[in-house]
């Protein structure tokens, strides 16, 4: 017999608090909190609104008449969950939960909650649970006693009993070890598949962006491919590959990966760094951005920061892909013709017209063109740490032991020919 999924009723809240030095444009942050609670089948968003406050409250974030106003609107409303878009820590969850009746997620939360929601592979499950018990470890303070597992996703709803705490920690800890253990094995699984593509001269090109900025589209557009391409966040966790030919250059291998967020919960980042190993192993690095975003430049921030803490070097080609140059208006359009026009790896698109494609995939072509070469390399037993950055750098094809050394075989770039030399 199925479950009738009934939806939650929701509000969010973006608290604007002039103390954070992090603190962003409140009202693009609002609608893309808003867009993050859309992004899950069973919320009904009721309401939403900025609160700005001098400075967080440690224990209950907002000052008591703000407690008082906000839960007179929740009770009046019939919310059930309220959203708030910043984090908080689980003494002010509880606190909050206790003042107002209802269960209170704050960003991290959410975006877990959606990556649940979402994930399609077995890599992308497993991170996931990772990342969730990790964030639910942190939130064991003491019993929602009011509350009770209302609803699915990853149950955030509720929470242990006092004297549970800790043996709910010691099963979580438990828990976080088996999922490692079955990660390992996956991961292992996908380092043997880049090995077996490394041994077909297939440059990568990895598309990476702002969640929202397009990429499912473009790459649907190249390969001819149905991913999931929605006007939503997150339509996209797990990576897709496919291989297309490039017009009049090489075929190469094309990779849709999830799209990035300002403020990534920091477990995520952490569990997702092996699905972004792609962009690692890239050799080319293709960023699309939605330049019809308020917040374009700031979101295109965000993806470099987050693309730096990966590891991913300056010196890995790239390229930027305005697109959605179809919703600009004709002076916008204009003006954004007039910059891409000043810099050579800038390229306006629009992936649902097809406008401007062809001279980004001729571009792509130009610099993949005969990207890598075989070389046959001699390393002394002493020679470990070269061995293992070549092993890093996911060029080994082939390795045999001699009586001196190794005798390794790689297929690489020039770029990193020269960096082998250095070191």
């Amino acid at each position: 017999m199925e479950h009738d999924r009934r939806r939650t009723r929701a509000w969010v809240l973006h608290p604007d608090i002039k103390s954070d030095d992090q603190r962003r444009d409140p009202v693009p942050a609002l609608e893309e909190a808003v867009a993050l609670a859309a992004a899950l089948p069973d919320l009904d968003v009721i309401g939403s609104e900025i609160v700005r406050l001098p400075r967080a409250q440690p224990g209950l974030l907002f000052g008591s008449g703000k407690i008082e106003e906000l839960g007179a609107r929740f009770a009046e409303n019939e919310i059930e969950l309220v959203l708030i878009d910043g984090p908080v820590t689980p003494v002010q969850q509880r606190n909050l939960e206790k003042a107002w009746k209802v269960k209170i997620l704050d960003r991290t939360g959410l975006i877990l909650e959606i990556f649940s929601d979402r994930a399609r592979t077995r890599e992308g499950v497993l991170q996931v649970e990772m990342a969730a018990l990790s964030y639910q470890r942190t939130r064991l303070v003491r019993a929602w006693t009011h509350l009770e597992r209302q609803r699915g996703g990853l149950g955030f709803v509720g929470g242990p009993g006092e004297t549970q705490i800790e043996a709910d920690r010691r099963a979580i800890d438990d828990q976080l070890v088996r999922l490692r253990r079955q990660l390992q094995k996956v991961v292992k699984t996908r380092t043997l598949h880049r090995a077996a593509r490394a041994k077909v001269p297939y440059p990568i090109v990895a598309l990476v962006g702002y969640t929202n900025a397009g990429k499912s589209t473009l790459f649907n557009r190249l390969t001819g491919a149905e991913v999931m391409a929605k006007d939503m966040l997150f339509a996209t966790l797990d990576p897709t590959m496919r291989r297309i030919e490039l017009p009049d250059g090489p075929e190469v291998i094309l990779s849709d990966t999830v799209g990035f967020i300002s403020n990534l919960p920091t477990e995520l980042v952490a569990a997702f760094r092996a699905t972004l190993e792609e962009v690692l192993a890239a050799d080319l690095i293709v960023h699309v951005r939605d330049i019809s975003h308020a917040e374009t430049e700031e979101q295109a921030e965000d993806v470099r920061t987050i693309m730096a803490s990966l590891g991913v070097d300056n010196t890995r080609p790239q390229l930027e892909v305005w697109n959605k140059i179809d919703l600009l208006s004709d002076e916008d359009r204009d003006a954004v013709q007039a910059r891409a026009e000043r810099d050579p790896a800038v390229f306006p698109i629009s992936a649902v017209t097809g406008e401007g494609i062809d001279p980004l995939l001729t571009e792509i072509a130009t610099i993949l063109q005969g990207v890598r070469r075989e070389e046959v390399l001699k390393l002394g037993f002493a020679d470990g740490d070269k061995r293992a950055w070549l092993f890093r750098q996911d060029v080994v094809r082939d390795e045999k032991q001699t009586e001196d050394g190794f005798e390794i075989t790689v297929l690489w770039t020039d770029k990193q020919a020269n960096q082998f030399a250095g070191l």
